[in-house]
């Protein structure tokens, strides 16, 4: 836990109670703070044991520690009324990661943020990072809230991986380098469009420290006409061989067109995707000091994020990947890439464009088994391409998936969907995808 004694005696509110509000909420009271803590979901309140909810009253508030998942702006018939109320009323309205800056002045950070691929580059940087030596904790959007981090000393590293929602609110960060992997359309109701959900992530740039590393992607055209605005950022690809910035279009990483690293041999960074994330830890690295070959070595032993692209087990021949973190179809789309014939369990709450723009990779699929709600809208867009059985829920997919899976073949879970209409979470989803696995055995 990371104390904000600054905080000492002021009043404040925090505002959700999900777990970056839980634990922002116990960390403000071990330091002294006037905690008062809310959720309008009636169930996070009674959860929120041990914490001090009532009813937030503005006039009793000095800071608002804002939960990013809740709107503030847009959609403008969603926002919550308290954010414009406490804006109004100059109380600051900041986020866990904001204090966290305050609260650690002394330390480096390195930040990662982009529609895919940032829980993977945050792990993975952390990887090298603690492979070189170096104490580091990671945490943000990912795994661990910001202020339920270790309190490293000052010569330790904080790796956050950055949504749009919380690069929205946070001013005071400054870190000493910071990549945006790529950009495509996604939580674009939230940010008011995509204008909107660019400019967050655009964000990134601005907090970035004097004589500090801005890394940017460049396989999208978002990002590439940002990068034109951004002349002293590192450029990554792994679509093409850059003769100035770092790129692996081959699965060989190349600095300035030098051959380096064979990234093709290290099996726990599967894809075209998975080269892009080597790409910008590689130049976060080598922003922090460590040397090449290091970088090459911890790569090697990097063992993979849960959730993405995760190896189960083999059965009888067919490898099971749990790749529950797909939760739109350009995430899904970097597994469907990886493998070549495919048992693909997908479905839930379908995000905006469903899953059209993969049509051109349905000619890997044996067979498709659907869940959730997006199944029907699904099916529409498999019929007459690729052979479908609507399964409804995730035991009989696994079930039905490995009866007709051949040796040689891939059962993926793959959802393309966010996971809240029958799982708590992605993690959840993957976790019960991954007993049923087991219980395959």
């Amino acid at each position: 836990m990371i104390l904000v004694p600054f905080l000492s005696e002021k009043r404040v509110l925090v505002m959700g109670l999900g777990k970056s509000g839980t634990a922002t909420a116990r960390a403000l009271m071990a330091s002294g703070a006037k905690v008062t803590a809310w959720d309008d979901n009636e169930a996070s309140r009674k959860a929120a044991l041990g914490l001090p909810v009532s009813t937030p009253d503005l006039s009793q508030t000095d800071l608002v520690v804002w939960s990013p998942g809740i709107p503030h702006t847009h959609p403008v018939d969603k926002a919550h009324p308290l954010a414009a109320k406490a804006r109004a009323a100059n109380i600051p309205v900041i986020c866990d990661v904001e204090l966290l800056a305050l609260a650690k002045p002394a330390n480096r950070f390195l930040a990662v943020t982009g529609t895919n691929g940032k829980s993977t580059t945050t792990t993975l940087l952390a990887h090298v990072l603690a492979e070189a030596g170096r104490e580091v904790a990671a945490g943000g959007n990912l795994g661990t809230a910001a202020l339920d981090m270790p309190d490293l000393s000052t010569d330790g590293r904080y790796v956050l991986e950055l949504s749009s929602y919380q690069l929205e609110l946070v001013e005071c960060l400054r870190v000493q380098a910071g990549v945006l992997l790529n950009i495509t359309p996604d939580h674009l109701g939230r940010h008011g469009g995509m204008d909107g959900y660019m400019a967050a992530k655009r964000r990134l740039f601005d907090l970035i420290a004097e004589g500090g590393t801005a890394i940017i992607g460049v396989d999208d055209d978002h990002c590439a006409r940002m990068a034109d605005q951004l002349p002293g950022a590192i450029r990554i690809s792994a679509e093409q061989t850059l003769e100035r910035g770092i790129s692996a279009a081959d699965g060989i990483l190349r600095v300035d067109g030098v051959e380096l690293i064979d990234l093709r041999s290290i099996a726990r960074l599967p894809g075209r995707h998975n080269w892009q994330n080597a790409c910008a830890v590689f130049a976060l690295a080598r922003a922090d000091g460590i040397a090449p070959d290091v970088i090459a070595k911890a790569l090697e032993t990097y063992p993979g994020l849960a959730h993405r692209q995760q190896l189960v087990t083999e059965i009888d021949g067919v490898t099971y990947v749990n790749d529950s973190k797909a939760t739109n179809a350009d995430a899904a789309e970097k597994a469907l890439v990886c493998y070549g014939r495919i048992h693909w369990i997908i479905g839930g709450q379908a995000k905006e464009g469903g899953i059209e723009s993969l049509v051109p990779h349905f000619n890997r699929i044996a067979h498709a088994y659907l869940i959730g709600e997006a199944a029907d809208a699904f099916a529409a867009t498999l019929e007459g391409r690729v052979p479908y059985t609507k399964c409804g829920e995730l035991v009989t997919a696994v079930t039905a998936a490995s009866a007709m899976a051949e040796p040689g073949s891939v059962v993926l879970l793959s959802p393309a969907c966010a996971s809240w209409d029958q799982f708590k979470s992605f993690e959840h989803r993957g976790d019960v995808f991954r007993q049923l696995v087991e219980g395959l055995k």
